[in-house]
């Protein structure tokens, strides 16, 4: 679970880099952002309870 969750993190973070590059693809940054402070929230959460 852990594996999934750094490759998504990574994944997100490379797809708001390439959109900051391209101007056209600046709606691709903001998803990615998104997607990014997202999937860390859900893993944050999920975390700390199984640490429960």
């Amino acid at each position: 679970m852990l594996v999934l969750l750094i490759v998504l993190l990574v994944l997100w973070l490379v797809l708001a880099i390439v959109g900051f590059a391209i101007k056209g693809l600046l709606w691709l940054a903001f998803i990615a952002i998104v997607l990014f402070l997202g999937t860390s929230a859900i893993g944050f959460v999920r975390r700390k309870a199984a640490n429960r």
